[in-house]
């Protein structure tokens, strides 16, 4: 379970790189996002995501622990933990390394992804064993992807407002180890919102669409619904002295009810000082 709570996190789900001209963002200085998520169902809080990720003219880092809470606890006690680096080059985002570990009762395992030469390369714990009934991932699915964390930096492009349409605008290749799988983002809507601590003010609301490609089971159940979706959003705020998004909220309608990721914490800080935090306008 905590493996999902990374990736809702991290999708996403959660997931997001960008492909627009701009910069990193122009950060005068280090800058570190400090975001708290609670996973909900109905309402009801499932899991709990921590995520860190600092930012310079040259190099990110962005790093996640999760862990599943409530009454989910007494069905599997999950935990898990993500981290990422990278370098700007030629003024994008370009990661270099990526680390999953996640534990659910006796199962356990890792994943790590070494970017390289514009093609990611994976190894884990426990690899998966051959699926005939499974797409199978080719090395033409491990060019030109990112990681599911660095996938959560959105950056858009010009010198003015940040959280504006344009934002959604963008397709997404994403390999997490095990899956290489698409994510299509559209503007819907901008919406005001506030964090218990920190970020208050316009949120750019996208349409969410998952299209698996290779690396996963065709009669899942699981990955059929999420393809055939069609009302998933993912909520974008600015990290205020950048040229950077990341998810504030993001929703999946489930059989059983709306499953919900939903920032309460949402602060920035100078990197170098993270004990003095700031809110995050």
């Amino acid at each position: 379970m905590s493996r999902y709570l990374i990736a809702a996190c991290c999708i996403a789900a959660g997931l997001l790189g960008a492909a627009a001209d701009g910069g990193v963002g122009e950060v005068g200085a280090p800058v570190k996002l400090d975001v708290a998520y609670t996973a909900s169902l109905l309402g009801i809080p499932l899991g709990q995501i921590s995520w860190t990720v600092e930012v310079s003219d040259k190099r990110y880092t962005a790093a996640a622990t999760g862990s599943t809470a409530g009454l989910l606890r007494i069905f599997a006690n999950g935990h898990g933990a993500a981290n990422a680096h990278g370098i700007v080059n030629a003024n994008e985002p370009v990661a270099s390394d990526f680390v999953v570990k996640y534990e659910s009762g006796n199962a356990s395992d890792e994943i790590k992804i070494v970017f390289s030469g514009g093609k990611a390369k994976e190894s884990m714990t426990h690899p998966p064993r051959p699926d005939t009934s499974g797409v199978p991932l080719t090395d033409a699915n491990r060019v030109g992807v990112v990681d599911p964390m660095t996938a959560l930096l959105m950056r858009v492009a010009g010198n003015g407002d940040t959280a504006v349409p344009a934002a959604c605008e963008r397709k997404i290749a994403v390999f997490d180890g095990h899956m290489r799988y698409d994510l299509q983002l559209a503007f819907k809507r901008i919406e005001q919102v506030r964090a218990n601590a920190g970020y208050q003010g316009p949120a750019v609301v996208c349409a969410l669409y998952f299209s698996p490609l290779a690396g996963y089971d065709i009669g899942r159940s699981g990955i059929r619904y999420l393809k055939a979706q069609r009302d998933m959003e993912m909520w974008l705020a600015p990290i205020a002295g950048t040229r950077l998004l990341v998810p504030f909220r993001v929703s999946v309608p489930t059989p059983i009810g709306l499953g919900v990721l939903q920032a309460t914490r949402f602060v920035l800080a100078p990197a170098a000082e993270p004990s003095s935090a700031m809110n995050a306008q």
